[in-house]
């Protein structure tokens, strides 16, 4: 699981040491070395930037279609983390020096490519960004609310899609997209803005876009190095992880530059729902965090003093408080960034409220991210370390219960004992493995991820066909197939 604190700098007893920035970059060096990648590369004449797997279609390779933004993404990024002291640039930059998956800029990217064209107002933007750079942030907008508006607004920063807080709160089963009203208050159907939609633009980035894909991997790195400092984890991506080539001090201090960094070249790209969409990303990370330290509901203490039983109905399991925190929690900690990201892209060209690409990406990006997720947790208990490049079996280690130890409770009530107890007692750890492993934890858990992948491929039928929709489509099988 992916896991956030930016009080992280507090909770760590090492000191900062003195190094020179020489022993900085040779640690650095040392440690980017290749490592097994997540998606090995597709059958194509071409080379990608980004990872991928062979699929059994012919469809277009999601990273195939967009390698050369995605290397300029890479190339043009440490223009943005430029510091003036050497070493905390080192280690702002560590992390973007190995092998990594770049899922979430590819989603920037494909819904961009996607939509263009659909969005109302995406002449005017197109011709603002290409002609004149970005709009003025400052100028203002009539409707804007107030500068002093409360920051904690119910259907921003605490939200799941910020348009339809109420529809989206639940878990319980994968999530359905459900059309928005328009700016009139009449309910939109999709059939004009197809009507309207303009081929030419078909596959075509902004240069705001394309900058957004570069910030919303800066979040997830920076999000990266806190983890790695709560977790003390040893290993990123099969090489020493920052706390250990550095310092943890260090490490929290390089994810706190680049979420400042990501936040002043968010300013500029001069959309004020994006600042919002995206700042609230980084309110849900440090909020899936505190949940999974201190789950809030008393339902889970009784929970964990009885035997779990959860429902079926039309193929969605009705989860319990435990399940339901627990995909809450992977929503803010994980797919919040892919949602918001992919709904902040179609923003961007130009699409308004009462579009239905914006509600598109955003019931993609909840989905497929869920889906990501619950694969990886599986993929904890299933996959070697060598194939994770991080040590395995490290959630457990950690004290979370995820899906398979959840599904185990299920079917093996001592696991409640355990999972109370969050594994701190001698042999905890071992003894949950083999419930789960006695248990069909791992395959329900997959079933479950399964279920999520067909619910974002499902939305995508609301957008016109391109190769950009159809790498989106082909994107679903591959979270959920990998197996290192």
């Amino acid at each position: 699981m992916r896991r956030w604190a930016a009080s992280a700098l507090t909770s760590s007893s090492r000191s900062l040491p003195s190094r020179t920035t020489r022993r900085a970059q040779s640690a650095l060096a040392a440690a980017a070395r290749p490592v097994p990648k997540d998606f090995p590369p597709a059958k194509s004449t071409a080379s990608t930037p980004g990872p991928s797997i062979t699929i059994k279609d012919s469809r277009p390779d999601p990273f195939h279609i967009v390698a050369p933004q995605l290397a300029q993404l890479r190339t043009t990024l440490f223009n943005l983390l430029g510091s003036s002291h050497p070493e905390l640039q080192t280690v702002a930059q560590y992390y973007f020096s190995h092998p990594s998956k770049q899922l979430r800029p590819l989603l920037v990217l494909l819904f961009a490519q996607a939509t263009n064209g659909l969005g109302r107002a995406y002449p005017q933007v197109a011709s603002s960004v290409l002609n004149a750079g970005v709009p003025n942030a400052s100028a203002g907008k009539t409707g804007m609310e107030p500068l002093d508006a409360p920051l904690t607004r119910h259907d921003v920063l605490n939200d799941y899609n910020p348009r339809m807080p109420d529809d989206t709160a639940s878990f319980s089963t994968t999530f359905a997209l459900r059309k928005p009203s328009g700016p009139t208050g009449a309910r939109f159907t999709p059939t004009p803005a197809l009507s309207e939609y303009r081929p030419a633009v078909a596959n075509t980035l902004l240069p705001t876009q394309q900058r957004l894909a570069q910030i919303v991997e800066m979040i997830h790195v920076a999000s990266l190095l806190h983890d790695d400092v709560i977790d003390m984890s040893p290993l990123r991506r099969g090489a020493p992880s920052a706390p250990n080539a550095f310092s943890p001090k260090l490490a929290v201090l390089g994810g706190d530059f680049l979420l400042g960094r990501a936040s002043a070249a968010l300013a500029r790209l001069g959309s004020n729902e994006t600042v919002e969409l995206i700042a609230s990303v980084i309110a849900n990370l440090v909020e899936g965090e505190v949940l999974q330290i201190r789950p809030p509901d008393a339902r889970v203490e009784a929970e964990l003093n009885t035997t779990v039983k959860v429902a079926e109905t039309q193929g969605d399991a009705v989860h319990s408080a435990s399940w339901q925190i627990y995909l809450q929690k992977t929503y803010m900690k994980t797919a919040s960034l892919m949602a918001k990201g992919a709904r902040a892209a179609v923003v961007l060209g130009g699409c308004e409220d009462g579009d239905i690409a914006k509600e598109a990406a955003y019931a993609y990006g909840r989905n497929l991210g869920i889906a990501f997720q619950l694969q990886d947790d599986v993929l904890d208990y299933a996959a070697s370390e060598a194939q994770l490049g991080k040590p395995g079996n490290a959630d457990l280690k950690l004290g979370l219960a995820t899906g398979p130890a959840l599904y185990a409770w299920e079917e093996h009530p001592e696991m409640g004992a355990l999972i109370k107890r969050r594994f701190e007692q001698e042999g905890d750890v071992e003894l949950a493995l083999n419930l789960v492993r006695r248990s069909s934890g791992v395959e329900r858990t997959s079933q479950l991820a399964q279920a999520h992948a067909d619910k974002a491929r499902e939305v995508l039928a609301f957008l016109p066909p391109s190769d950009a929709r159809t790498a989106l489509e082909a994107l679903t099988e591959r979270v959920v197939i990998r197996t290192w």
